[in-house]
């Protein structure tokens, strides 16, 4: 019986075949849009900045003081306006005013622009209705439909709060109609086959998932009527940051200008960071679906 060489080939390292098996890679996903980090930061460098270069504009005398005042000057005419005031009228006598007719054409908005809105995204009659006069009006500047309003309503109260709350409502009910045409009819489905009644199906699906929509618009709502404002202060006002605006622009007060475009920012902030709390606390879900 002959022995048999057994020839053994070593094959170099890299021509071993790999028997380990890779552990598994966790890969995170990433958010999409601006996530959930806070822009607090980036948004208080730009304001700095922006006041920056205010201050180097204005000290350069690259435009006329007249026109352009510093911050500082600006920040000095507000301190004494808020100790002596301006217009025959105290600092906070312009701002109640202003407030008291924002928030009421607010409260006429809200009161009839949600049922309005949810109405047109349930009826298809309703938005029939109701779609041609918002249309037709709400792309039209306030100042347009002013001197209506003056002929019909006289100069009083009432015709500032209306101009304020028709420039108010049109938002409100477009973004209540919008968040009931984008409820999901899977959601819809669902409740009905649970024998859902229609009063629990608008209480407990409709509503709910149009709550969003409606609190957007009501914030954009807010923006508008702040804009609004001053226009609405034209008619024969005595009070109020936009009167105070008007005032000073017809003596090139440009100072005291810029004073009441901060007290309107300043209230316009406070409203929308309100807003938000409310948004918070009502639909704490939102943009984590």
């Amino acid at each position: 019986m002959s022995n048999l060489a057994v020839t053994a080939t070593v094959l170099p390292p890299s021509a071993e075949p790999r028997t380990r098996r890779r552990e598994p890679r966790i890969v995170k996903m990433r958010n999409f849009g601006i996530g959930e980090k806070s822009t607090v930061t980036i948004s208080v460098a730009t304001g700095a900045a922006l006041l920056l270069l205010w201050w180097a504009i204005a000290q350069a005398g690259l435009v006329p003081k007249l026109f352009l005042p510093t911050p500082a000057e600006v920040l000095s005419l507000g301190v004494e306006i808020f100790r002596e005031g301006y217009a025959n009228a105290t600092l906070w006598e312009h701002v109640s005013a202003s407030l008291g007719r924002i928030l009421s054409a607010a409260v006429i908005a809200v009161a009839l622009g949600i049922p309005v809105g949810l109405l047109m995204g349930l009826s298809r009659w309703a938005k029939g209705v109701f779609s041609t006069p918002i249309e037709f009006y709400w792309p039209l500047p306030p100042l347009a439909y002013l001197p209506l309003i003056i002929i019909w309503l006289g100069i009083g109260e009432t015709s500032k709060i209306v101009l304020l709350a028709l420039a108010m409502f049109a938002p409100v009910v477009l973004s209540a109609q919008a968040g009931v045409r984008s409820l999901p009819q899977e959601r819809v489905n669902a409740a009905l086959s649970l024998g859902a009644s229609r009063w629990q199906l608008f209480k407990d699906i409709v509503l709910p998932s149009a709550l969003p929509e409606i609190l957007t618009g009501i914030r954009i709502a807010l923006g508008v009527g702040w804009s609004t404002l001053v226009a609405a202060e034209l008619i024969a006002a005595t009070r109020g940051i936009g009167y105070m605006i008007m005032s000073a622009s017809h003596f090139l007060a440009t100072d005291a200008v810029f004073v009441g475009i901060a007290v309107i920012a300043a209230c316009a902030f406070a409203f929308s960071f309100s807003m938000r709390l409310l948004e918070s606390w009502l639909v704490p879900w939102k943009g984590k679906q």
